[in-house]
Parts: C-alpha cells; sequence; structure tokens
C-alpha cells in the first residue's frame, strides 16, 4: 500500500486546482440565472489562472508523484503550461459564441477544465495505465464537447462519430497497454527504458572524463514488442490525426462548435503527442530506431494528404480540418528526427511547434466561428468576399493566423517548420525534408485563396458584421501577439522547450 504524503499533492497540484474549479463551476450552475452563466466562464478563467499560480508552485518541487506514476518534471511543466493555455483561449473565445447561439450553460466551461485535466495527466504521467486514465478523461469530455449544440444534427453525427472511432482507439492502445505488460512484467516507462541494459564496465573519456559502458540486450520476445508498440501508435495516432487514422476529422471540426473544433485540434493533440514523446522516445528508447520507418512514413502520408485534400475545400472550418491534418504531419517530421538522430533536438523542435500551432490554429477557429454568425450558417470561403473592406481590422487579424499556419517568415509558424525542418537535416533525413518543404508551398496556396478572397474580390461580405466583444479581442490579442513574438523573438521560449526535451533519454 502507497502512503500519499504532501509533496504528492503538490506535485499534481495543477491538475487538482483545475478539477475543483471545474466541479465548483457544475455546483454552482443550477444556481446562476439564464443571463448570467458568463459569470461561470470568468470563475473557470479563474481557474485557470490559479492552476498557473499552481504550476509554478509545483515548478520548486520537482519529482515523481504517487510512487512514480506521475512525474512533475519541465517536460511535463512545459506542456501544463500550453494546456491552461489553450483553456484559457478557449473559454475566452466561447463566451460571445454560447450566448450568441443561446447554449451558455456552465457543464461547457467544466468540461473544457476536464478535457484540460486529462491533458495535463497524459502529459505527466510516466505509467502507461495512469497515461489511460489521463486519455479517458480528455476523450469523454471531448465527446460531449462536439455535440454540445444538441439542437444541430451535424453537432450530433460529430459526437457521435467522434465517440464510435474514439472507442476503437482507446480499445488499441489498452491492448497494446496489456501486451507491454506481457512481453516486459511492467508498465513503468523508467523501467522499460531501463530493461536490458546492462553495465558492463567504465573507462576515462577525452579530458579525463569518466564514462560508463553499457551494452544492450532485448528483453522479450521482439516481434511481441514491436506488435504492443503498433497498437500503442494506432490508438494515439487518431488522437493526432495522422493517416489512416485522420478520416474522422474533417467531419467532426465541421460539425462541432467551432471554438470546440478549435480546443480539438490543439489541446488533445498536443496531449497525445505529449505521450508519443515520453512513451516511444522515452520508455522506448532502446528501442527507438526500430520504429523510425513508421515516424516518417507518418510523417510523409499525413502531409501529403493534409495539404492535397485542403486544396479542394470550400468550407473554412473543413479546410482548417485538412489543415491540422498536415500539421500533424509535420510535428510527425520532427519527431521522425528525434527517432534517428538527436532526441534532444528533434524534441525541442516538436515542443516549439506545438506551441506555434496552438495559438495560430486556436485563434483562426475562434475567429471564424465569430464571423460565421448565429447556426454557423456562413463559413464558406465565398461568404468572406469583401471582408477587408467591411472590417479591416478582422480581415487582418485573420491574415496573421493564416499566414503564420502558412510559414511565412516573421510569424511562430516559419521559425516552428525551420526548427523541425532543420532538425530533420541534421539526423541525415534529407528526403522526408524536401517532401516537407514541398507540402508547405503547396499548403501556402489554400491559406493565400482565403486571403485573396478578402481583399481582392468585390462584393459585400455574408460574413456576420457583429462587433467583435472584447474577451475575443484578448484571446486574438495574444494569440497575434504570440505570433509575431515567437516569430521575432524565440530564444526564451526555444530554451524552455530544450529543457522541456532533456528528460526524454
Amino acid at each position: 500500500m502507497t502512503t500519499v504524503h504532501a509533496v504528492d499533492i503538490i506535485r499534481v497540484l495543477p491538475e487538482a486546482v483545475l478539477t475543483g474549479f471545474a466541479i465548483l463551476v457544475m455546483i454552482l450552475d443550477p444556481f446562476i440565472p439564464a443571463n448570467h452563466k458568463t459569470l461561470l466562464a470568468w470563475l473557470s478563467l479563474a481557474g485557470v489562472v490559479a492552476a498557473e499560480a499552481a504550476l509554478l508552485r509545483t515548478s520548486f518541487s520537482p519529482g515523481t508523484a504517487f510512487g512514480g506514476s506521475v512525474s512533475a518534471d519541465s517536460f511535463s511543466f512545459y506542456f501544463i503550461f500550453l494546456f491552461l493555455l489553450i483553456a484559457a483561449l478557449t473559454v475566452l473565445g466561447s463566451m460571445d459564441y454560447l450566448e450568441r447561439d443561446n447554449i451558455n450553460r456552465g457543464e461547457f466551461y467544466a468540461l473544457v477544465l476536464l478535457a484540460t485535466v486529462g491533458a495535463c495527466f497524459m502529459a505527466a504521467s510516466t505509467e502507461l495505465i495512469m497515461v489511460f486514465i489521463g486519455l479517458e478523461i480528455s476523450s469523454i469530455s471531448t465527446y460531449i464537447l462536439a455535440g454540445f449544440r444538441r439542437h444541430d444534427t451535424k453537432s450530433n453525427e460529430a459526437s457521435l462519430k467522434y465517440f464510435l472511432l474514439g472507442s476503437f482507439a482507446t480499445a488499441f492502445f489498452l491492448y497494446g497497454i496489456a501486451f507491454v505488460y506481457g512481453v516486459t512484467g511492467t508498465t513503468r516507462l523508467v523501467t522499460l527504458s531501463q530493461q536490458g541494459l546492462q553495465i558492463v564496465g567504465s573507462a576515462q573519456g577525452t579530458g579525463g572524463a569518466h564514462q560508463v559502458l553499457s551494452v544492450y540486450h532485448p528483453v522479450g520476445d521482439p516481434g511481441l514488442m514491436s506488435v504492443a508498440m503498433t497498437l500503442l501508435f494506432v490508438g494515439l495516432a487518431f488522437k493526432v490525426s495522422t493517416v489512416p487514422f485522420q478520416v474522422w476529422t474533417p467531419d467532426v471540426y465541421q460539425g462541432a462548435p467551432a471554438p470546440v473544433a478549435g480546443f480539438l485540434s490543439v489541446g488533445p493533440k498536443a496531449a497525445a503527442f505529449a505521450v508519443l514523446l515520453r512513451v516511444f522516445l522515452g520508455g522506448f528508447a532502446l528501442r527507438r530506431m526500430d520504429f523510425s520507418m513508421v515516424w516518417i512514413a507518418s510523417a510523409v502520408l499525413t502531409m501529403s494528404l493534409g495539404n492535397l485534400a485542403a486544396l479542394w475545400q470550400s468550407n473554412a472550418k473543413r479546410l482548417l480540418a485538412y489543415s491540422a491534418i498536415a500539421h500533424a504531419g509535420y510535428v510527425l517530421v520532427g519527431i521522425s528526427a528525434a527517432a534517428v538522430g538527436d532526441v534532444a533536438e528533434g524534441t525541442s523542435a516538436v515542443l516549439f511547434y506545438l506551441l506555434a500551432y496552438s495559438l495560430m490554429n486556436l485563434g483562426a477557429f475562434v475567429l471564424i466561428a465569430h464571423l460565421a454568425g448565429a447556426g454557423e450558417r456562413r463559413s464558406d470561403v465565398e461568404d468572406y468576399v469583401g471582408l477587408a473592406y467591411k472590417k479591416p481590422g478582422v480581415a487582418a487579424c485573420l491574415t496573421v493566423l493564416l499566414l503564420s499556419l502558412a510559414g511565412l517568415p516573421t510569424t511562430a509558424g516559419f521559425l516552428g517548420k525551420f526548427y523541425v525542418f532543420r532538425a530533420a537535416i541534421h539526423s541525415h533525413l534529407i528526403g522526408l525534408t524536401v517532401v516537407a518543404v514541398l507540402n508547405s508551398v503547396v499548403s501556402v496556396y489554400y491559406y493565400l485563396r482565403l486571403v485573396v478572397v478578402m481583399y481582392m474580390r468585390e462584393g459585400d461580405t455574408e460574413t456576420s458584421t457583429a462587433a467583435v466583444p472584447w474577451p475575443l479581442r484578448a484571446a486574438l490579442a495574444v494569440s497575434v501577439v504570440g505570433i509575431f513574438y515567437l516569430g521575432l523573438f524565440p530564444n526564451v521560449f526555444f530554451s524552455l522547450a530544450g529543457q522541456a526535451a532533456s528528460p526524454l533519454p
């Protein structure tokens, strides 16, 4: 029986704070009048701020908690900060949307907080069963969020598709855990990373440094371990929308409320990538080369299908859905580089990319939610004709977000791709880098297509001309300022990403 100590609670304090505020929101919801439900949004935002303060406190007490099942290290700190940022932007970007569509209910904000709790545990867990628990907390919350417009058939369809396919993916992940335990006798990532590593001696290195000599002997049947790794990958590939597990993405993103689609495209996806990094580059570090071709093939297919399919989209939300698939492919380029080359360089590039991608993609979705109007009836690309002449500030903001997604210089998207491609070149993945660069060039076309419609087509825009509410302005300001800050002054956050990558072997 494991004794719970005070330090264990401190090391999961951000998750505990978020959970407490989510419960408080649900308790207070019945007592808040319908026309004052926005108070619950501000309470949720206060919970996110309190969780950020708790994260700062946790950073002074790094280590493992609950018998080594959860790790409070720089890797988890980076991702928890990212998840809290995503939650705050989602809440700010949803307030006006929920009021406008008459679905402003407290459970929305509680579900966002609980989905964030699950994502935090996914990033912090160093034991596969705990990863599964975090995955389920996040998944169940997002299944409900996808169908939050309960009187809309498309929203119901999105929720059902997401639930059914997500359940199958979860089953694959659970089978993978069972195979890992059956072959190795453990589900702890630290133990997995050390199995088969035998110390055989020591020697004096250059400059008199003492070096430990070791040799690796595979533990368990290699074939069964390959099956286990494949099953785990399939379960997580669904969450990050990699080919061929991306089929749900366009329909779910189009049918779900636009702020929810933005949240799905960055929050659960970043959490799944955190698990991929910790499991495959940490727990299976000694076997990472065995899986390298899977990463490379998946990256090529995901980038190519996402970008080519986006070229033909006439709906802005579906366009961003295929764009999200393509960006998952770029992240896989960084993981491929980490798998075959320098783990720290590839991982830090991935972490920086995820931060940049979260800012620009979530900002684009919440802005499109505002422009689509009540019921999201105006979300086709053609509806944006002449938007720059009716709402020049909004058009300028959307242009910045799209150009960053395309990867143009001075934006966060450019440096995110630069760091990922550089890591791939340093790992001698020249062919993969060439494919990634060509895909990035292709993506410029469909992003600029929307810009051209806003600025260079005559006509009256069909999008909403309502004033942008100030909570949404705050969310967009954070996104746009963050995009330019990361694009012009990346050193601070890239250094943090490098520190976050250090716990991995």
